[in-house]
């Protein structure tokens, strides 16, 4: 289960490479998972196929998968969210949205500058804060950037009603980062993981 929700999608085969199992211990922790809902297969679109032959099937964890692994206090957290926005309005989900972020990457030291080099540590050092906040986050190399995946999300539930706070996240990498960044999903939004995508080319100004 954590590794689907850490490294989804994934083969069936990288499962068994990664925990040593065989393809047939493989499948039947698979077949159980995705009898009880708790994992499925991804879709064409959240997967490159890699290689020639026959694509291989890949695997995520679900909404429910997830579930298991805790949302404490959801009903409590969204009623408190209901009632800051009944008594302050918009504006104090969106304070508190961001005051809640500033307690996850506060102790984040903003990039220097716009260098691969610096923007990378910058990365790594928001998803280490992140991934000790409960979210499973990492980065990886794409293309001419770097993506920030949050793997799993103790507040998704809440996230689907107040996007504010998935909204205060992305200005926080921003001005830790120095630079524009991109959301590419959210698990609020029914994705595997929240993608962030921050470029390491700067835009070209005008000639």
């Amino acid at each position: 289960m954590k590794l689907l929700l850490e490294e989804g999608p994934i083969t069936a085969s990288e499962i068994g490479t990664r925990l040593g199992l065989s393809a047939a211990g493989v499948r039947r922790h698979l077949d159980a998972l995705l009898d009880s809902g708790e994992a499925r297969e991804a879709s064409s679109v959240a997967v490159r196929h890699r290689g020639r032959g026959r694509p291989a099937k890949y695997f995520q964890i679900t909404a429910k998968g997830r579930g298991r692994l805790g949302h404490a206090y959801d009903d409590l957290a969204g009623a408190a969210m209901r009632q800051l926005r009944e008594v302050g309005g918009d504006a104090a989900i969106t304070d508190f949205a961001r005051r809640r972020v500033q307690a996850i990457v506060g102790s984040v030291t903003p990039a220097a500058d716009h260098s691969a080099e610096g923007l990378e540590t910058t990365a790594d050092a928001i998803a280490d804060a992140f991934t000790t906040a409960g979210f499973a986050a990492s980065t990886r190399p794409v293309g001419n950037g770097v993506q920030i995946c949050q793997h799993h999300c103790p507040v998704s539930h809440v996230a689907e009603e107040f996007p504010e706070l998935c909204e205060a996240e992305q200005e926080a990498f921003a001005q830790l980062l120095g630079t524009h960044v991109q959301r590419l999903a959210t698990i609020a939004n029914g994705d595997c993981a929240c993608t962030t995508h921050v470029p390491l080319v700067p835009p070209s100004g005008p000639t």
